[in-house]
């Protein structure tokens, strides 16, 4: 049962539910998890920072629920997928991308994020999980703009931040490859981010990837810019 998030999660709901496990993932509110391992609950606590990472809390959380077997297969099929995408791209030109996930301030991908613009033929142009001004990521000329802020779902105001951080001249909002992809498909450390795989790849090659759903391109609209779907 998912009673809530680990940074809104309400110690008091969560005991009353007298869970035989919880599982946190970081951020989480250190008083709430104080109140949890008080009440006697067995308590796994993650924090990943690389696909490896996560590849080693869902073989973790896998062993700990008695499904071994089945952690090991989604892990074999989530690094299949991703060397099919990097096989596809092997011989692409490798784009320059920035992708955030935070917009104020400006904080690029985490780690994982970057291995998953390797892996579809990019490259990543920031630190990862560190935060940047837009002066930075101007004087980067990235070949393409990706935001997919936390909790921010497909909303992320394209057009907005375009404007407010001065990026109308960037070759890259010239050439429409400015792009949200949902919050969930890269920032979620799960099987999930196969979607955001496919996203990254289709927004990074579009010639070789059709667009998938969860991924939002900025189009050039009249007189100013506009937000539209791809799909």
């Amino acid at each position: 049962m998912i009673v809530a998030d680990s940074w809104t999660a309400d110690s008091a709901q969560i005991l009353s539910a007298n869970p035989d496990l919880v599982i946190a993932a970081v951020p989480y509110q250190e008083k709430a998890l104080s109140e949890i391992l008080k009440g006697g609950c067995r308590f796994l606590g993650l924090a990943p920072r690389t696909l490896s990472d996560i590849y080693t809390d869902i073989a973790t959380i896998a062993g700990v629920v008695g499904a071994s077997a089945r952690g090991a297969a989604i892990i074999q099929g989530v690094q299949q997928e991703i060397e099919d995408v990097r096989s596809r791209t092997k011989h692409a030109h490798r784009a320059r991308v920035f992708c955030e996930e935070w917009g104020k301030p400006i904080i690029a991908s985490q780690p994982w994020v970057a291995e998953l613009v390797e892996a579809a033929g990019g490259e990543f142009v920031a630190t990862p999980g560190k935060q940047v001004d837009s002066d930075f990521v101007t004087n980067a000329e990235p070949d393409v703009l990706i935001a997919a802020w936390c909790g921010a779902g497909d909303r992320v105001p394209l057009e907005k931040i375009v404007r407010t951080r001065g990026w109308e001249t960037m070759r890259a909002v010239h050439e429409r490859r400015v792009y949200c992809i949902r919050d969930e498909f890269l920032n979620t450390p799960a099987p999930t981010l196969l979607e955001g795989l496919r996203a990254l790849a289709a927004a990074i090659h579009p010639e070789i990837f059709p667009p998938p759903p969860g991924l939002r391109q900025l189009q050039w609209g009249s007189p100013a810019l506009s937000d539209e779907p791809v799909l």
